[in-house]
């Protein structure tokens, strides 16, 4: 069971909702709409209004904490979390490249690549992560036209055609 929430908000409900009018980030509008709510209603629930909000009760709870100890413009403050590291290096990336367009010994497929990828660069990394990296960079597809060996003379096809 939830509690009344016990947070004095400081800002006038003009000056939020000022801030709320001129905020461009969704994030920062939902914590201000949180505190226009609990500023109108004091004696409303946090439960209440978590759910009015459509954001977790532990979430708002988070937040009411930050503003209380950090205050208004810390609060509002809303940090990136950054691009996260591949998992496949440069080097990994470059000798990808050079082994999809090896005519003379081509990966046979996603899990051939897995078990290259091992044996080369003694790096383990998951079959599904290594098949859409492929996608994404190269373009691979998993279906291929039948192969021809590569040793094939094309001219003599060719003359081959003219005769018949």
């Amino acid at each position: 069971m939830s509690y009344k929430t016990r947070i004095t908000i400081n800002e006038e409900l003009s000056e939020l909702r000022g801030k709320f009018q001129l905020a461009k980030i969704q994030k920062v509008k939902l914590k201000l709409k949180s505190l226009i709510i609990l500023k109108e209603n004091p004696n409303m629930k946090q439960e209440y209004i978590a759910n009015h909000l459509c954001i977790g009760y532990s979430t708002l709870k988070r937040w009411y904490r930050s503003y209380r100890i950090n205050g208004l413009t810390a609060f509002l403050k809303v940090v990136p979390t950054g691009v996260r590291k591949s998992v496949v290096s440069k080097e990994i990336h470059e000798a990808l490249k050079e082994k999809l367009n090896d005519s003379s010994n081509p990966l046979l497929g996603y899990w051939h690549a897995v078990l290259w990828i091992e044996s080369t660069f003694n790096v383990s990394i998951n079959y599904q992560t290594i098949r859409k990296y492929m996608i994404k960079h190269f373009k691979t597809k998993l279906k291929v036209p039948r192969k021809s060996h590569y040793k094939k003379d094309d001219q003599a096809i060719a003359a081959f055609l003219k005769t018949t």
